[in-house]
């Protein structure tokens, strides 16, 4: 495939990026001076050789009404089990581990030392509160990690005055303070989770309501409150594990800040209100993470809420992974209640970019369920915070975090820039399927490099029997081998910079194997060429002899 011009400069976020990929980049010790001393290509000289890639989201359905079918493993939910493998299908992975199985990787989104934040909607109870079920699932999913999970999960929430971790607010419900938890069982409130079914140190919760309104300043790590940023606020509190949070930072350690803060965005799918935001999904959801006393509120409701929750997910603190519970659909209430006005859906709508969650999940599972023309994404009190939200985000440099294991750079509205993978709970867990070790490989060289580089991608199957696979290139420049194989094996990646001119280049390879069910893998490859910095003659700066 001959290499296409690639429209516009490569910035300086762009070159380093392709200095340490997803999976881990590698420059050769050997290339490190020529490459501090190399010219960043010239915009007109940048080229590619495949179109940049779509932004993944990972749809679970036929979830069972009853998720928690293992007796062996009681806190194992179907439909999360389903969706982690289903990321991993392509590369997302949850754990990040060096081990060699399907759900780990060195950039996987969760380390064994972090604290994890998963952000519930809690300022409603009912079927307006996100189902208690699925972050069960997912806490222990957690907790299984196979280094040993060894940080600290919270569940957090801002009820702006109205939120109960308890899920017995009796605000908007006629004075009913009943527990009533979007589960199967109402009394497994998020606090019942907590303090009742798993009854470990590593799991906490935390309300922001109480410190909503008061606000501390950069220095002070010892008060619960929040900090203003730009137009947004972000909460700063110490967990019951003793660990201090400040969402925009990090995790303080006593002297400086520790990069292994996460958060997991789990909001409810439903309708808001009509003529305000109209449905509440991934970006509404933030409005509960942002203190609504920090002199905003007006701009937020609604001219500003794409503004807000852009600016929160771009500049303060990007999930690492936005999961629509749409187990319950109130597509009649903000409130969850009554339950004439929600429909059991059994599904979740998973990825790492909110706006083209958002987007689908209303145009196929919100809409599809009443009809509801103002529900759809294209509506114009919908599409107007969509569009804001993504231009906010996509301005503040976008979400790509090798650090946090974020793969999604641009976020986008349009579903030609989506790639939907979906599965029916529980089909996909137990079939053979191909592991590789890296979805990303990058190289950097010199214009004019005769050596060859490159590096090997491992390939393993999660069955025991050893199936014949192929790998296909799909760009001139790079070489692969071996091109076939049987069973698990690692394939070598090549390439060379001699006669490329001056740019970057994207490829891949791509791995078939009839009798794994996520097959074809990919693996992208991007390749950039600099052009060697010319050297100037130590004659040009001899001073001329004075005349005589």
């Amino acid at each position: 495939m001959k290499a296409r011009k690639h429209r516009g400069g490569l910035s300086r976020r762009d070159f380093f990026r392709s200095l340490a990929s997803l999976a881990g980049g590698v420059i050769l010790p050997s290339l490190a001076p020529a490459v501090a001393r190399a010219r960043m290509p010239r915009p007109s000289s940048l080229l590619q050789s495949a179109p940049p890639p779509l932004n993944d989201l990972f749809w679970v359905r036929g979830i069972p009404d009853r998720p928690f079918a293992d007796p062996a493993r009681p806190n194992a939910h179907l439909g999360v089990e389903s969706l982690l493998y289903l990321m991993a299908d392509q590369g997302l992975k949850f754990y990040r581990s060096g081990r060699p199985e399907l759900l780990c990787g060195p950039a996987g989104l969760i380390a064994p030392e972090d604290v994890v934040l998963i952000k519930v909607n809690a300022q409603w109870k009912y079927r307006g509160a996100t189902n208690s079920d699925l972050v069960r699932g997912l806490i222990q999913s957690v907790l299984d990690h196979p280094d040993g999970f060894r940080g600290e999960v919270v569940i957090i929430e801002n009820g702006q005055g109205r939120g109960s971790l308890a899920c017995d607010t009796s605000s908007d419900y006629g004075g009913d303070s009943g527990v009533h938890a979007n589960a199967n069982d109402e009394s497994h409130s998020f606090l019942y989770l907590v303090n009742s079914l798993f009854k470990d140190p590593r799991v906490s919760a935390f309300l922001l309501d109480p410190i909503r309104s008061t606000f501390i300043g950069a220095s002070d790590h010892a008060k619960n409150g929040y900090r203003t940023y730009d137009v947004v606020s972000c909460p700063c509190f110490t967990t019951a594990g003793g660990r201090r949070v400040e969402l925009r930072e990090g995790v303080w350690n006593g002297a400086s800040y520790g990069a292994n803060l996460k958060l997991i965005n789990v909001p409810v799918l439903k309708h808001h209100d009509t003529g305000g935001s109209e449905i509440t999904a991934s970006l509404k959801h933030f409005y509960g993470v942002v203190s609504m006393d920090d002199g905003q509120s007006a701009l937020r409701h609604y001219s500003g809420l794409g503004q807000t929750a852009g600016t929160m997910i771009a500049s303060v603190a990007a999930p690492v992974l936005n999961i629509i519970d749409a187990t319950w659909v109130s597509f009649g209430s903000i409130t969850g209640s009554p339950a004439s006005a929600t429909f059991r859906a059994n599904q979740l709508l998973a990825g790492q970019d909110p706006a083209a969650l958002d987007a689908w999940a209303a145009e196929h599972i919100l809409f599809p369920i009443d009809g509801n023309a103002r529900h759809r994404p294209d509506f114009p009190g919908v599409a107007q915070w969509l569009v804001q939200a993504r231009d906010t985000i996509n301005a503040r440099g976008g979400l790509f975090s090798q650090e946090k294991g974020i793969l999604v750079d641009r976020v986008t509205r349009d579903e030609s820039e989506m790639s939907v993978h979906d599965c029916q709970a529980g089909s996909n867990i137990e079939a053979a399927r191909l592991s590789l070790s890296a979805a990303v490989v990058s190289f950097v060289a010199l214009s004019g490099d005769s050596r060859v580089v490159e590096r090997s991608v491992a390939l393993t199957m999660s069955s025991s029997r050893l199936y014949a696979w192929r790998a296909e290139k799909d760009a001139d420049w790079l070489d692969i081998a071996p091109t076939a194989g049987t069973g698990g094996g690692r394939i070598v990646v090549r390439v060379r910079a001699a006669g490329l001119a001056p740019g970057r280049y994207f490829g891949g390879l791509t791995i078939f194997c009839s009798d794994a069910a996520n097959s074809p893998q990919r693996v992208r490859v991007s390749f950039t060429v600099l052009e060697p910095r010319r050297t100037v003659p130590r004659d040009r700066f001899r001073p001329k002899a004075a005349a005589s």
